[in-house]
């Protein structure tokens, strides 16, 4: 977990100002990878009492712009935040209990970003999801 002074430094690496929102915001998707917006808005909370749902929203769509936090969207779940951020890793979601989880890129440095036909594209993002069980419902499944 990086230090408030680490959370400052990255902002204004991102070229922005250092607020409490956002340091709250911050702190919370690098204590909870993969978190949706209430669980954000439940840890800023703790840390700074009132803080609204909108400032939280704000700060997110800020955070995620910049490249400071990923916005996942796996099929079927709300908007997810991460912090790991300029590698391209892909994710495990469970069917059953809905964890998720990072996975590296398959093979090699990213295989996943020359695609069979680009159409002209630069490509500098894939985004792919795994889906099957986690072990824990794979467990209770057999």
């Amino acid at each position: 977990m990086p230090t408030t002074s680490d959370l400052e430094q990255s902002l204004r690496g991102a070229a922005l100002r250092v607020t409490r929102p956002r340091l709250a915001v911050l702190a919370a998707v690098h204590a909870n990878p993969h978190s949706d917006t209430d669980t954000v808005i439940r840890a800023a909370r703790a840390d700074l009492g009132e803080v609204s749902h909108q400032a939280v929203y704000d700060v997110l769509r800020v955070l995620t712009t910049s490249g400071l936090v990923r916005r996942i969207e796996p099929s079927g779940s709300v908007a997810r935040y991460e912090s790991r951020v300029g590698d391209n890793h892909h994710h495990l979601v469970c069917r059953s209990c809905g964890v998720i989880v990072d996975v590296a890129c398959a093979v090699g440095t990213s295989p996943c970003l020359t695609a069979a036909d680009d159409h002209g594209f630069t490509i500098d993002e894939a985004e792919v999801v795994y889906w099957g069980l986690c072990p824990s419902c794979s467990s209770t499944r057999s």
